[in-house]
């Protein structure tokens, strides 16, 4: 895989150290209102993303445009992306949150590898 897509693949799928006081979002409403209005930035990879309310997904990664739509599942928020023609494929994870300013993203319904975003 090219370091480039790697670094765009860890999109809602790298790992991250294991942070204390993450507590899981269980139901679509509460991750909405965890995410209205907020950019979710990984500042070291470039990434920032916008999940809005319709489905959408839309921002920016390591210098390209990413685009997307997600559903809620089961309580895991379940996603495809594209980003600039290479696509990102369908995956549910789990969703934690800590304070108003974290959120954890975690592949494979919670049993991969993780990604930590600030809120912002």
């Amino acid at each position: 895989m090219k370091p480039v897509v790697f670094a765009i693949a860890v999109l809602l799928s790298a790992s991250s150290p294991a942070l204390a006081g993450f507590v899981p979002i269980s139901d679509e409403a509460t991750f909405i209102e965890s995410v209205q209005g907020k950019t979710l930035n990984i500042g070291l990879l470039g990434i920032r993303l916008s999940i809005f309310e319709d489905g959408r997904i839309a921002g920016r990664a390591v210098g390209a445009d990413v685009s997307g739509e997600w559903t809620w599942e089961e309580g895991f928020f379940c996603r495809t992306m594209d980003w600039s023609g290479y696509e990102i494929d369908y995956n549910c994870q789990l969703v934690e949150i800590r304070g108003t300013d974290r959120m954890r993203f975690t592949v494979d319904r919670g049993e991969g590898e993780s990604a930590t975003f600030s809120l912002r």
